[in-house]
Parts: structure tokens; C-alpha cells; sequence
């Protein structure tokens, strides 16, 4: 995210490529580019990708990375995909943890920012969950789990901040899967996506000017990627010593992928070619770099960052 939440007036936005100009250079990339640039290798039959497991009824595959993008100087996002399996009477549990935070402010207080969240959240995950276990009824605590996990991260931020004298802050989507549910904390303009037989799905909101303005009907999402306050968030992590906490349940009952991410992605990349990179490919490490050069061949704007996750498949999906 840039380090002012609104673009300067001389600021010239970068005109995102159309979906059909995006898949004939990424084509063009496939044919052209040396088998080890990231983002752009085709899959060989025995092709495995490092940090990705094969998607199976057993468990769930998840990669993250980011990309520092073609115009930034340093990235201030970060990333976490954690996967786990967790011991109950009668069968063991898959549980996923995933975030996305996309930090802002200067003298290198975004990167700061971003990373406290990441560890703050992850630290109050495993507290609360992990070290004692799954005990039954612990789904019903989930919710102020996750939303506490998140303002933990704000008063560590504001903390900080306060300390240094900094501006800093940040955006931060963290989603928790148990078994077929997911449980989203969320502040900022991070997104989290299902995808599921209907297609692409977003689960979050918008903290920004532009996205109130889609919900309230008075601007259309083809106007936000050009509009003059499409980088105001009015509600961050960290630059509060309070914030409220978006919090969404979803049934992942007929979802087959998960997917965070930074605005740096979605500002530049369409939901109908994340589609499509989705389809490309059952790796989630390969789903990533093709997302992130996708959005380096549509300008690179700012810092890249995506998780994505396959989600294990039932029976009848065999």
C-alpha cells in the first residue's frame, strides 16, 4: 500500500490492461520466458513446486508470497499460510491459518506494521486454540477468537507507533478454516475470496472511500480503479488505539479455493482471471506467481501479496 492513504493530485493512474490483453501476454510469456522465472513456468508432468502439498482427501494445500511490484522501493506487505492438523476424541482436525497484511506509513513503518500484525494474530491463534487443544464448544468462541486476535495486533501497532512517533499502520484479512468452516477478522481494503461452482466470490468489505461509495450504490467498481481516493481507508489496524472488526463465517461445504490478498493484486488483476489461474493449476504455490505476473504485466503498482489455498475434497468430489 502506498505510504499515503491518497494519491497526490499529479498522480497519473496506471490503465490496467483488459483480461484479453493480460492472457495474450501471459502467453506470449509462456512461450518466451526462460522454465525458472517465477510466475510464468508451464507445469511438466513431474513438476512439483516447493512449499505446496498435493490437494487430498486427507488435508488442504496453501502457499503465500509477495512481490514488491514494479514501482515501490521496499515491500511493506507481509504474508502467513500455516497448516495444521489438530488431535479431537474420534478423528483429527485440519485447521488453516492465513493472513494478509498490507502495511503503510513512512521511515519503514508499513513493513513494521505489517509484520506485527501477522505475528500478533498468529501468537493469539495459537494461545487460545492450539496450545489447549480443540475442546468441544471451542467453535462457539471462534468468532471473538479471531476479532480479538486482530485488536491485539491494533493496540501492539498503536503501541509501536506511539513509541516511534510513526504514522505507521496496516491492513490485515486473517482467515482460520476448521474442518468445512472459515472465520474471517478483517480491517482495510485486504480482500478474502471463495471459490466456488457459482464462480469467484468476495467474502469482505471494503474499508476505503470507493468501497463505501460501491455499497451505497453511487459508484460502479470499473469507476473505483481509476477514481482519485481509490487508496483512502478509513479504517486500518494500528492507527487507532481502538478499532472495530469485521468478522464473516462461510460454509466452505462447496468451496474449492481460498484467496487473500493485497489491493496491489486485485486493483490490477480482474476476478475472472483470478478465476482463471485458479483453474490453470491444483498447485497453490503456482496459483500465486501466476497471479502476482499478472499484476506486474498490468503495471506492477504496488506491492504484490496472495495466499492461496485448495481445500480438501470430499468423498463425492473424488
Amino acid at each position: 500500500m502506498p505510504d499515503e492513504t491518497a494519491p497526490s493530485s499529479d498522480e497519473t493512474p496506471t490503465e490496467p490492461m483488459s483480461l484479453a490483453a493480460i492472457e495474450a501476454e501471459r502467453q506470449r510469456q509462456l512461450r518466451l520466458t526462460p522454465p525458472d522465472e517465477d510466475g510464468t513456468r508451464q507445469i511438466g508432468q513431474n513438476y512439483q513446486p516447493a512449499l505446496t502439498l498435493l490437494r487430498s482427501v486427507q488435508g488442504f494445500a496453501a502457499a503465500a508470497l509477495r512481490d514488491i511490484g514494479r514501482v515501490r522501493e521496499v515491500n511493506q506487505d507481509c504474508t502467513l499460510a500455516m497448516i495444521m492438523t489438530l488431535p479431537r476424541e474420534g478423528s483429527d482436525v485440519p485447521v488453516g491459518l492465513f493472513v494478509v497484511a498490507d502495511g503503510m506509513g513512512g521511515h519503514q513503518g508499513g513493513e513494521v506494521a505489517s509484520r506485527l500484525a501477522v505475528q500478533t494474530v498468529l501468537t493469539g491463534v495459537l494461545e487460545r486454540l492450539v496450545l489447549p487443544v480443540i475442546e468441544d464448544g471451542i467453535l462457539e468462541a471462534l468468532q471473538p477468537l479471531m476479532i480479538e486476535a486482530v485488536q491485539e495486533a491494533n493496540a501492539a501497532i498503536w503501541r509501536e507507533a506511539q513509541a516511534l512517533g510513526s504514522d505507521m499502520g496496516t491492513t490485515c484479512t486473517a482467515a482460520l478454516v476448521i474442518g468445512h468452516g472459515l472465520y474471517v477478522a478483517h480491517v482495510g481494503d485486504s480482500r478474502c475470496y471463495v471459490y466456488e461452482p457459482g464462480g469467484l466470490r468476495q467474502l469482505t468489505t471494503d474499508h476505503s472511500t470507493v468501497g463505501r461509495l460501491i455499497t451505497l450504490g453511487q459508484l460502479n467498481p470499473d469507476e473505483a480503479r481509476d477514481h482519485p481516493l481509490r487508496n483512502q481507508l478509513y479504517r486500518t489496524v494500528g492507527q487507532q488505539p481502538q478499532i472495530v472488526v469485521d468478522f464473516v463465517y462461510h460454509q466452505l461445504n462447496n468451496c474449492s479455493h481460498i484467496v487473500l490478498c493485497s489491493d496491489g493484486l486485485w486493483s490490477m488483476v480482474d476476478e475472472k482471471a483470478i478465476e482463471q489461474a485458479l483453474q490453470h493449476s491444483p498447485w497453490p504455490h503456482d496459483v500465486c506467481r501466476e497471479l502476482i505476473a499478472l499484476a506486474n504485466l498490468a503495471g506492477g503498482d504496488d506491492n504484490i501479496s496472495v495466499v492461496a489455498v485448495s481445500l480438501p475434497l470430499d468423498e463425492g468430489q473424488r
